[in-house]
């Protein structure tokens, strides 16, 4: 009998499988396929190689393991398939398995030590944002990203969540997203358990949209979902020029989030926003998600850039995005870039 390697992935077989008796047609999808040029990286070839690791035909090494690395999370590959195959859950299952036998690229690893070093750092900042509301029936989760950003999102966040709701407390925990991606799964899971006791039946409201994502299970809201809701709360928002939505991966083909946050833009800025070519589920990612910018930086600011260049394109102006990593890695190509919370606050509060 031939020995299986990764025998942890026998839950994500089926999965494997499809991929792997699929005719590819999903090939033109995957963001960092298409700026790699590489058949390894389209869906079918990720999860082929996973497969012939997992059940043995193929021994795992360095370069068997980064192909799991070479994808952002976006689910444009799920869309696209008949079968709506789960590749980039069974893909970050199977960075946890190469993990553990120390084949993670050292880019990944360096993110997920970085992350777990400053942890603390991000608890006090949230603290010191929201304090004063332990008792509030909701729970706002602003977001490691949001946290650790050199600008003022954190602070918008709260203030559009206090504009809404009034007082609201804002937790200090973390879904463990991040940790989650680079495979560190016991790290992950001991963040996300704390903060899950830690809402004790309050109403959840999440400002980003890969933490929401996370925690859509136990109720999470995001704050652009509360805000669309609200609409007739929104007042209009000054900005010079033309301002483009960028669909965040997790928001609208996570979370099925596509028609509020142009709601809450229409109703900001008295006009629809511009649009990128596509859209909503179709939308095309922005190269920030999974772990990308440290396993595979080149190939993530490819994708980055080739998003800017269509916007430049199209009209230019100013990129709004509801994702703390989408909103950083725009701006460190260079763009002119908010985030939709920063609009909420503005719409709310008369700034």
């Amino acid at each position: 009998m031939t020995e299986r390697r990764l025998t942890v992935l026998d839950e994500r077989r089926a999965a494997l499988e499809m991929c792997g008796y699929c005719p590819k047609l999903c090939r033109s999808t995957c963001p960092v396929s298409e700026a790699e040029a590489s058949e390894a990286l389209i869906p079918w070839g990720k999860m082929s190689m996973t497969w012939y690791v997992a059940r043995g035909d193929l021994a795992p090494d360095p370069d068997v393991a980064r192909l799991a690395w070479g994808c952002t999370g976006c689910n444009a590959c799920r869309e696209r398939c008949e079968h709506q195959n789960p590749v980039a859950a069974t893909l970050t299952a199977a960075r946890a398995v190469f993990r553990e036998q120390g084949l993670a690229p050292s880019g990944s690893e360096r993110a997920v030590a970085g992350f777990a070093a400053r942890r603390a750092r991000l608890a006090e900042r949230a603290r010191a944002l929201g304090s004063d509301a332990e008792t509030s029936p909701v729970a706002l989760l602003v977001g490691c990203g949001y946290l650790a950003a050199r600008g003022a999102e954190a602070n918008d966040i709260v203030n559009a969540a206090r504009a809404l709701f009034g007082a609201v407390h804002v937790l200090d925990g973390c879904c463990g997203l991040p940790l989650k991606e680079g495979g560190d799964r016991t790290a992950a899971a001991e963040l996300r358990g704390p903060l899950v006791s830690s809402l004790a039946g309050r109403r959840l409201i999440v400002a980003d949209a890969g933490c929401a994502a996370e925690l859509r299970d136990v109720g999470a809201e995001t704050l652009v979902e509360a805000a669309a809701r609200r609409a007739s709360k929104l007042g209009r928002v000054k900005l010079a020029g033309p301002v483009r939505f960028h669909d965040p991966c997790r928001l609208a083909r996570g979370l099925g989030v596509i028609e509020e946050p142009r709601v809450v833009l229409e109703r900001a800025f008295g006009a629809p926003p511009a649009e990128f070519e596509r859209r909503g589920r179709a939308a095309s990612c922005s190269g920030a998600g999974a772990l990308l910018p440290f396993a595979m930086p080149k190939t993530a600011r490819a994708i980055a850039r080739d998003r800017l260049a269509e916007h430049e394109r199209l009209g230019g102006g100013t990129l709004v995005t509801a994702c703390a990593t989408s909103l950083a890695w725009f701006r460190a190509q260079g763009a002119t870039a908010l985030d939709l919370a920063t609009i909420i606050a503005r719409s709310l509060t008369g700034g």
